[in-house]
């Protein structure tokens, strides 16, 4: 599966690090890293975080287009 995390809109509140910690990382203190590509195992993980980010930042699986959009 894939996700895209708009940074744009990303705060920094770091639900998603919190939830699926294989797939999110903070750098420094408000810098997300993520893995655009992630394993099945943690598809509950990601979509649990997605959930919970309060800007709603971040778009997985179907609703991702090749070029990150929704």
């Amino acid at each position: 599966m894939r996700i895209v995390v708009d940074l744009t809109r990303c705060q920094g509140y770091a639900q998603c690090v919190f939830l699926a910690p294989e797939v999110f990382q903070l750098h420094g203190e408000e810098g997300l890293l993520y893995a655009p590509a992630f394993p099945d195992d943690q598809a509950e993980h990601v979509c649990q975080a997605a959930a919970a980010c309060p800007v709603q930042a971040i778009l997985v699986g179907q609703e991702v287009n090749p070029d990150g959009r929704r």
